[in-house]
């Protein structure tokens, strides 16, 4: 936010995701932090820019789980500058990368490297994380191996990987090692030997649009495996890009019986299913696939109900080229960084299917308790990370209007109600 002048946010709606709080007040800005909030602010300085923002809502910050970087390796798909642009257009003041760079953030020297970068080219811009790669194939051996971990956790936000059935042996030992540094442990389950090379979750739609299926036991079976592990170890694990109704079954189960373990789905997810599917747009080609239905309706209720602790928004861009192929061939991933707040709001909270504060909380005191982070409530005199929403806003998502070097989204050319207008921290 601007900090040339105070500002005064009259009657501005204000989500407080960590104080569990909807409320309406005045609320007076200087020097980019909070002064004052009240039902009526009357005394302020003289040069006090006053902005009626009945239409507003002034919300906690957003944190984003996880995310991909083309940067290093691939910056024609999306830079570190990009990509922390993008995400402070969409309202997030914290993201956390992925280690599918390349080189991948597998060992001390690369990860020092580009939190030295980011750290100098994203002033008051989000603050970016990343996560370090928990193993590595070692071809010396021809086995899955831990990475430099001890050496890797003072500088990682935590250890990430993609695992199948064949190597879960090695999640017991990963999690016992790991266990002392007291950091996020998160998993992908989605790639595994029983999903058929599918590119569509499995059932009548996968027969309709004549593409090959992956069944959703290839989830379920592979985090009913984990669940055992991790109950086993006791070590916390976050379940990553969890997409059937199965998956939110067995955690919903395993949370009751007292396992360590929290889950995010993909904002996709939540929007699409395999009924979305028939004009075949490799924009919807996603990594686990679209589930079916029924799998996007529990999902729904699993965030509502906090069983789905977190919305990931799994950013991934490619250049033009790389996507525009057939459904099967294209690579699988979106951009939604700029796009998740105003879409999630408009399909969940004007609806009624969700109240504004449980839309606030998935997307943003979840995701940071997730990650053994804190966040600070919306009061005065605090170091708050903040975002200023306009919820009717209209906008067209072109190149002049998109942070992001990706276009690969199914709304790009499209009017999109909902802006960010300013984030800060």
């Amino acid at each position: 936010m601007n900090g040339e002048h105070p500002r005064l946010l009259k009657q501005v709606r204000i989500l407080d995701a960590v104080a569990k709080c909807d409320r309406v007040a005045d609320v007076l800005i200087v020097n980019n932090r909070i002064e004052a909030i009240e039902a009526n602010v009357n005394n302020f300085p003289h040069d006090t820019e006053i902005i009626e923002a009945q239409e507003l809502i002034l919300g906690t910050g957003l944190w984003d789980i996880y995310s991909h970087s083309g940067e290093p390796g691939q910056e024609a798909r999306e830079t570190f500058q990009s990509l922390a642009a993008s995400a402070a257009a969409g309202g997030f003041t914290q993201i956390a990368i992925l280690p599918d760079t390349n080189p991948t953030l597998s060992n001390p020297e690369v990860l020092a490297s580009v939190l030295n970068k980011t750290q100098q080219i994203t002033q008051g811009l989000p603050k970016i994380h990343f996560w370090a790669a928990l193993s590595h194939f070692d071809h010396t051996v021809h086995t899955r191996a831990l990475t430099e971990l001890a050496s890797l956790k003072d500088d990682a936000i935590g250890f990430c990987d993609r695992l199948n059935l064949s190597n879960l042996a090695f999640l017991r030992q990963a999690l016992e090692y790991v266990q002392p540094f007291n950091k996020p442990i998160a998993i992908n389950l989605s790639d595994n030997e029983l999903t058929n090379e599918g590119v569509i979750r499995e059932g009548a739609n996968s027969i309709r649009y004549g593409l090959l299926g992956n069944p959703g036991y290839s989830e379920s079976a592979a985090i009913a495996a984990a669940l055992e592990i991790i109950d086993s170890v006791k070590t916390p694990v976050h379940l990553m890009s969890v997409s059937t109704a199965r998956g939110v079954e067995l955690i919903a189960d395993a949370k009751k019986r007292g396992v360590p373990v929290t889950a995010s789905t993909t904002w996709m997810h939540l929007l699409f299913s395999t009924a979305d599917l028939a004009n075949y747009d490799p924009n919807l080609r996603l990594e686990p696939p679209l589930g079916n239905p029924e799998d996007r309706l529990v999902l729904i209720e699993g965030v509502k109900q906090g069983i789905i602790d977190a919305i990931a928004i799994d950013h991934q861009a490619y250049t033009y080229e790389e996507k525009t192929v057939a459904f099967a061939e294209a690579p699988p991933g979106v951009v939604g960084l700029e796009l998740a707040l105003p879409i999630l709001w408009q399909t969940f909270v004007t609806t009624g299917q969700w109240s504004a504060l449980e839309l606030w909380q998935a997307l943003s005191i979840r995701p940071s308790n997730c990650l053994n982070q804190s966040l600070a409530s919306i009061q005065p005199h605090q170091a708050n990370e903040l975002v200023l929403f306009n919820p009717q806003k209209s906008w067209k998502l072109d190149r002049n209007n998109h942070q992001s070097l990706g276009e690969n989204t199914p709304w790009w050319g499209k009017t999109i109600t909902g802006r960010c207008l300013e984030t800060w921290h």
